[in-house]
């Protein structure tokens, strides 16, 4: 029997609102689909729980034994990430500050999202497609869409009839939103005599301006696709016109996923999704985490503590395991009692599995039958609480449990001979499978050096960036942050090296 028969697993559906089932459509295989970063800045801390939530998703159902195929993208062109469908494409925006080429902004921003989500041992995708790679499948989606009478253009820009769809399908019935009393609005209540017929309609293609770098040519001119869109070209694509999970922040499920499932059947007529997760916020000494209140993180800032509402650096694994210990569905508080009691917790779960991995069956006594049970039953119990929807912090409580019994083992105070040798068999295997492969947990302590000098590398290749793009002002903080916390950089005529005092 397989484990995903052994232990079904129950989903908390966002469309409908409730745990389900998870039965996926062609079982083993499994399609997952999240939203990845627009990359024209540094991945936040935000991006990270998020990327967080279904690393665990992905690496449970493999445990499981399912065959998952995990796509998330990249949003390579920025356009219509603002609140409305006008506004300039954040891309080139951050390209003219830095005096860089749109795509090398690209490639800079990825770069550095691809080392945030490595030291947080976040798993790569199967598939990570870009949405400029994919302009002639959107440019073909807006076609059927059109085709089917549900896209209208004005003036080299398309956009989704949302009145016309919603006289045969619910929009708005993942996030609850009414379009019936949105119908009032008339096109006189359009701000600024916008294009669109319906203050709900939205972009799938936009007409560019003469000044727009990055635009591709289409049947309606020369433009860009609507945001939206990629996400409904590039899932459907690779899992699929329908697939088993869809998953992103909480933030995106209006209008953002709302949009992508009017997009997939005003196109294909097929609902695109059997199952979507949304994870929630982070919060700061509990208030919402924003660059505008000076509370919000950037990944290496909590690790070398170079915050003003930090009183010291966490390591990527102690974060993780904070993370973890949160139901994805609940909003996370950060704050420096959370994080040290998280690093305690951290290191106490890595010093069981070492002292697990370093005990040794060797002969069977007489069998304390009610102990054996009891670790049997919390083995089990690990994956009862993973299985439903992915609970972790319950699952992490189980294994503390079993923390106790592995330590009490180690310091004779249990006879380790007074269970069976399958029992201590399977409280290995479970133990480690669920802490390393599942929770993604890795124990620093023998390669703290490496993580410090990943960490310089990259902080040194930023402040070499700076310097070549003649930003003193970062260049000197980079470089002062680094000395506040005894750490001093070298240059030299091969580069920059670090030295600790």
């Amino acid at each position: 029997m397989a484990l995903y028969d052994k232990y079904p697993v129950a989903i908390f559906n966002s469309l409908g609102k409730k745990k389900e089932k998870f039965e996926p459509i062609n079982a083993p295989r499994v399609g997952l689909y999240v939203c990845g970063p627009t990359v024209y800045n540094e991945a936040h801390l935000g991006n990270v729980r998020s990327f967080l939530t279904f690393d665990v998703v992905w690496r449970y159902l493999e445990h499981l034994g399912y065959k998952v195929r995990y796509v998330r993208n990249i949003t390579d062109v920025g356009h219509l990430v603002s609140d409305a469908d006008e506004g300039e494409d954040k891309i080139e925006k951050r390209a003219r500050l830095e005096e860089l080429e749109p795509m090398e902004i690209v490639q800079k921003y990825t770069n550095g999202f691809h080392y945030v989500t490595h030291l947080f041992n976040l798993k790569d995708p199967s598939i990570e497609p870009t949405a400029t790679g994919h302009i002639q499948e959107q440019i073909e989606m807006v076609k059927r869409i059109i085709d089917n009478g549900y896209g209208y253009e004005v003036n080299g820009s398309v956009y989704f009839d949302v009145k016309k769809f919603s006289e045969k399908y619910d929009y708005g019935k993942l996030s609850g939103r009414k379009v019936d009393e949105l119908l009032e609005q008339t096109r006189d209540n359009l701000e600024g005599g916008n294009e669109k017929q319906f203050f709900a309609d939205f972009a799938i293609w936009k007409g560019a301006s003469e000044n727009t770098l990055m635009k591709w040519n289409s049947p309606w001119g020369q433009g860009v696709p609507g945001w939206h869109l990629e996400c409904s070209v590039m899932s459907t694509k690779y899992l699929g016109e329908q697939f088993d999970i869809h998953g992103g922040g909480m933030d995106l499920k209006f209008p953002h996923h709302e949009c992508e499932i009017a997009q997939s059947v005003g196109a294909d007529g097929t609902e695109p999704v059997r199952y979507w997760m949304h994870g929630n916020m982070l919060t700061v000494n509990g208030t919402k985490m924003s660059k505008s209140l000076g509370n919000s993180f950037l990944p290496l800032e909590l690790v070398a503590g170079d915050h003003p509402l930090l009183d010291q650096g966490y390591s990527p694994m102690t974060a993780r395991f904070f993370m973890l210990q949160a139901n994805y569905r609940s909003t996370l508080d950060f704050s420096n009692e959370a994080l040290k009691a998280a690093e305690k917790g951290y290191k106490r779960l890595m010093n069981a599995l070492k002292s697990l991995n370093g005990l040794s069956f060797e002969n069977q006594g007489k069998t304390d039958y009610g102990l054996d049970d009891e670790i049997n039953k919390q083995c089990e119990q690990v994956y009862v609480e993973m299985s439903d929807d992915f609970n972790t912090p319950k699952a992490i409580a189980v294994l503390f449990e079993l923390v106790n019994k592995i330590n009490a083992f180690e310091n004779n105070q249990l006879n380790l001979s007074s269970i069976k040798e399958s029992t201590f068999d399977t409280l290995k295997k479970v133990f480690n499978s669920m802490v390393t492969d599942v929770l993604g947990l890795m124990d620093e302590s023998d390669g703290e050096s490496n993580k410090l000098q990943e960490v310089m590398n990259f902080l040194i290749n930023m402040r070499d960036e700076a310097r070549a793009n003649k930003n003193w002002e970062l260049s000197d903080k980079i470089r002062d942050d680094l000395s506040e916390l005894g750490i001093t950089l070298n240059d030299g005529k091969d580069g920059s090296s670090f030295s600790i005092n």
